[in-house]
């Protein structure tokens, strides 16, 4: 690692912390509209991130090197360090009176579109504060998106080079330029919250709440106005409407984007596509249909909540409509596994994703034929495509390292005085980026306002991981990656 890399990547993400420091100002204006001292604190948080990061761009202001590999996982993990640091300031200032850890732990939570939270009081919370979870939420969704799109693939994480054909820098990318690309996200991203917004207040949501729940939904965050969750709403068309929102939010953003300006009907043969959809359904109706037996809920009632609170599980987005947990242990089970999955590549959706899932398949699927024929060629296959052994690497290294970090973490909540549920669960369901998990403490009905400190970290590193594929932040573990 040169001191020219490492200058320029403090002067890229001095740059952000500037855009980042403006966005206080949104909240700020929320606060003084109803009357809220907090206003005073995004403002003095505004001032002073934007100063410091100002003057930090100014310091290290220079000619850019080259783009490369070493280059790009330091800034995606300094990038990220930032927003969490950052968002967390207007957190640990107000009038809440959090502790450093659960100030860090909400704003990486945010920031990562996790969804799970340490607050409670959320009915007569500030709306600036509200206004803050969610505009993080959102914002941290653009940044998965790029992520997800332009930085991982080039840098090969996690099997993600595969998608250099979908999104980045091959002839099959959606638009000429990047900068063409990048106007269409943005312009499919907005258009998208906008509508969910729309949605929303139609079906009976209160202007803020659908402003701040369709922020939520589209970044597969699931931070709410109110600690009940969707269940505070009890509205059957507001479910459908988020049900519809979180599926479309977990589907690759370069497939939307051809779809909606080239309408391009071929893009949505993506095979990650109707394997998500495929499972998404299935859970949906064998958690539907055992709430039904099982509770003796009439069967629409049964598969509306279920479809909305798998869906919000499979998306990572983390709303619930009610405690699904008390449905049955066959539910509790259902969602545990589903809380690994996650949605598609490319998405703001967080967990294993549905693409790796069918590349698994097919090399198991690939082994198995030549146990009958050792000397015959069986490619694995994505879709038309061939997946070169690389990927299948890059594939099996990753899954591997979740589940081992999944253990490892586990072990450590347990160390930490947890139960086996609150353990295992809390590690998943933050290393997945879902938000909720299971048991009587953290469990759709619950959240992690009384965790201890020690664990808190433990998770928000935990969130941390899951958000940047792992890979991303282990590589920068290894002496190799510092030497010149």
């Amino acid at each position: 690692m040169n001191a020219n890399q490492f200058r320029s990547s403090i002067y890229i993400v001095a740059l952000c912390g500037i855009y980042l420091s403006a966005a206080m100002f949104v909240p700020a204006l929320f606060d003084l509209y109803y009357g809220q001292p907090d206003w005073q604190i995004f403002v003095l948080s505004g001032v002073m991130v934007g100063g410091l990061s100002l003057a930090s761009a100014m310091a290290t202001r220079g000619a850019m090197p080259v783009f490369n590999k070493r280059l790009g996982f330091l800034l995606v993990n300094m990038l990220w360090a930032l927003f969490s640091v950052v968002g967390a300031i207007p957190f640990y200032l107000s009038t809440l009176k959090l502790s450093f850890a659960q100030a860090l732990f909400e704003s990486i939570s945010a920031i990562t579109t996790t969804g799970s939270t340490v607050l409670v009081g959320l009915d007569s919370m500030p709306p600036g504060i509200l206004m803050w979870r969610s505009l993080l939420h959102w914002l941290g969704g653009i940044g998965i998106v790029a992520l997800g799109l332009f930085v991982l693939p080039f840098l090969r994480v996690g099997g993600m080079s595969f998608f250099k054909m979908e999104s980045s820098d091959t002839n099959d990318k959606p638009f000429a330029k990047l900068a063409s690309f990048t106007r269409a996200f943005m312009a499919v991203y907005v258009g998208i919250t906008v509508l969910c917004t729309i949605a929303y207040d139609w079906a009976g949501m209160g202007h803020f709440d659908a402003l701040n729940h369709a922020m939520a939904t589209v970044a597969t965050g699931g931070f709410s106005t109110h600690d009940a969750s969707f269940g505070y709403f009890n509205s059957i068309p507001l479910m459908w409407a988020g049900t519809v929102f979180m599926t479309l939010s977990s589907l690759p953003f370069s497939i939307l984007i051809l779809f909606a300006v080239r309408r391009r009907l071929d893009s949505l043969r993506d095979p990650q596509v109707g394997f998500f959809l495929g499972y998404l359904t299935l859970f949906s109706l064998m958690a539907g249909i055992y709430h039904h037996v099982r509770n003796g809920v009439d069967l629409p009632v049964a598969l509306t909540h279920s479809f909305f609170n798998v869906s919000s599980i499979l998306s990572t987005t983390g709303f619930a409509s009610e405690d699904y947990t008390l449905w049955g242990p066959f539910v509790v089970a259902l969602a545990l596994f589903a809380t690994f999955m996650g949605g598609c590549s490319g998405s703001t959706a967080g967990g294993i994703k549905a693409y790796r899932f069918v590349i698994i398949f097919n090399v198991v699927r690939s082994g198995l034929k030549k146990l009958i024929y050792p000397n015959a060629i069986y490619p694995v296959r994505y879709g038309q495509a061939t997946v070169d052994a690389d990927v299948q690497r890059g594939v099996f290294l990753f899954v591997s390292l979740y589940i081992f970090l999944w253990a490892v973490g586990s072990l450590g909540m347990a160390l930490l005085g947890y139960d086996f549920a609150t353990s295992v669960s809390a590690v998943i369901t933050c290393l997945s980026n879902v938000g909720p998990g299971i048991g009587h403490i953290i469990g759709p009905a619950g959240n992690f306002s009384t965790i201890s400190e020690p664990a808190l970290y433990l998770l928000s590193l935990m969130m941390l991981l899951g958000r940047l594929e792992v890979l991303t932040v282990m590589v920068l573990l290894l002496p190799i990656f510092w030497r010149n």
